[in-house]
């Protein structure tokens, strides 16, 4: 079914996982315990690599601060390495300390606005630490209502912020800034579209990139044409896979709409973003309320490898030659036959060639492993949200 570049594009996808995945999470009314959780960011780590053994899809783990701060990096990057995995992006938290109740980098109050810088210099000292290459900067910063703030100047305030962080960096490091349309805030967002990302990135020169979250836009927008406009402007720096029904969700990647899944993976192809020279990274960004976390990301790096399969199999000559030739439907029906064509077999087989169980998720809920973990991680606080 596949040729050998297609197997060798699926043979290198890398998709990284979130270290906050693995600890408990809920709704705005509550945060669920899970027997099992990890307790410690080591424990994170464990779950990850778990992740990445049945799967070999997995092979780094993003880290959030000050959630996963940790007395001593080198030895968390040890331990990484040690279970099969590396650290991989450094993510920033300014939307939960008090001092950012009305902003962090485009507060009016300079002292606010240096704290919040200072903390992405704190998180720059931490990549040095990990060897990760990536810091990606998601802000909570809007305001509820006409007239509470100055739209432009919170923008003139982003953009000094922005570039005392970017100068920080280092000359092998990026810094990958994330839009949303809205939330916390409602009446406007400091970054809320990709156009404000790019916007804001592209003024501070070629480390600067923009992260997609999948999750992050209005309902009905066109979400694979911004990733072929990023790719084309080479800004495109990452992903952030996860579904949503009404708003960000969260939620398993595919769940929600696994044809849109396809679509932007196959913009993903054409546009270059899984060739071998490319720098898009790949990474989920979910939170499991209900379910079990550690088969939810196994499921979700699936769900990713499936549609990721799915596009390659797109004929994109003949889509060329129905272009050229005004045939809409012909069109279409080059892209439907590849999304309809079932590659759960053929997937099955290049596990099994690779020493892997045919379906890693059944797997793994066949392992006893929840089981065992859950009677190991007793005592002590299990992390989450905020710990």
């Amino acid at each position: 079914m596949f040729s050998a570049d297609q197997l060798a594009t699926l043979e290198a996808q890398a998709i990284e996982l979130p270290s906050w995945a693995f600890g408990n999470s809920g709704t705005r009314f509550r945060v669920f315990t899970t027997p099992g959780t990890p307790r410690t960011a080591f424990e994170k780590i464990d779950d990850a690599a778990t992740v990445h053994e049945y799967t070999k899809l997995a092979p780094s783990v993003a880290l959030h601060i000050p959630w996963d701060r940790v007395d001593n990096f080198a030895e968390l990057k040890d331990h990484a390495e040690s279970r099969g995995v590396s650290l991989g992006t450094i993510n920033s938290n300014t939307f939960q300390d008090d001092e950012y109740k009305f902003g962090s980098l485009t507060h009016i109050d300079p002292a606010v606005r240096q704290r919040a810088i200072d903390h992405h210099f704190e998180c720059i000292d931490i990549m040095h630490q990990t060897g990760s290459r990536d810091l990606k900067i998601w802000l909570a910063d809007g305001s509820n209502y006409p007239g509470q703030v100055s739209m432009r100047g919170r923008q003139d305030r982003l953009h000094e912020s922005l570039q005392a962080i970017y100068d920080r960096i280092g000359d092998d490091q990026r810094m990958v800034l994330e839009y949303k349309f809205f939330e916390p805030a409602f009446y406007h967002t400091d970054v809320p579209d990709w156009g404000t990302a790019y916007v804001q990135v592209d003024a501070l020169g070629p480390k600067a990139q923009v992260c997609l979250d999948t999750g992050h836009h209005a309902p009905g927008t066109n979400i694979e044409f911004i990733v072929a406009q990023l790719l084309r402007l080479n800004r495109l720096g990452s992903f952030d896979f996860n579904s949503r029904f009404y708003a960000d969700d969260d939620l398993i990647v595919g769940a929600a709409d696994p044809f849109q899944l396809f679509r932007i993976l196959v913009e993903v192809v054409r546009g270059g973003g899984l060739d071998a020279k490319s720098d898009v990274a790949f990474m989920l960004d979910q939170c499991h309320n209900v379910e079990d976390k550690i088969p939810g990301q196994i499921r979700s790096v699936l769900n990713v490898q499936e549609m990721t399969a799915k596009a390659l199999l797109v004929d994109t000559d003949a889509l060329a030659r129905a272009e050229h030739e005004g045939d809409v439907l012909g069109g279409n029906a080059v892209m439907m036959d590849a999304f309809n064509t079932d590659v759960r077999g053929a997937l099955s087989d290049w596990r099994e060639s690779r020493g892997l169980a045919r379906d890693p998720f059944d797997a793994y809920r066949s392992s006893g492993h929840l089981d065992k973990i859950a009677v190991e991680r007793v005592g002590g606080q299990q992390m989450g949200w905020g710990a």
